[in-house]
């Protein structure tokens, strides 16, 4: 059996559905291209932030490597947490780690 990466439109989707679930009716307004920090002021925090990169791991069954990774940028719009992650999964798939 091959594990496939979800289409960019589904990833994008369920991102945005994990990310209304912490954030709340703030949200639903914010651009996928918008600074999530500038767009929601202090509704996006430090620890929203976190719990925010927490729930996206749990979703679509990644890892975020707090050093490694620059989450300050990929974390920082929806646009930007969808491409990270269609990579990780890409990545996993790649290297045979099925989700």
């Amino acid at each position: 059996m091959t594990t496939t990466v979800p289409p960019t439109e589904e990833i994008h989707d369920r991102t945005r559905s994990v990310l209304a679930a912490r954030i709340g009716d703030a949200f639903a307004d914010v651009p996928s291209d918008a600074d999530l920090q500038q767009a929601l002021g202090e509704r996006y925090d430090s620890l929203t932030a976190m719990e925010c990169i927490s729930a996206i791991e749990s979703e679509f069954g990644i890892e975020v490597d707090f050093v490694g990774d620059d989450v300050r940028f990929w974390f920082s719009s929806v646009e930007r947490i969808v491409r990270f992650t269609q990579e990780r999964l890409e990545d996993s798939v790649a290297l045979g780690h099925g989700s």
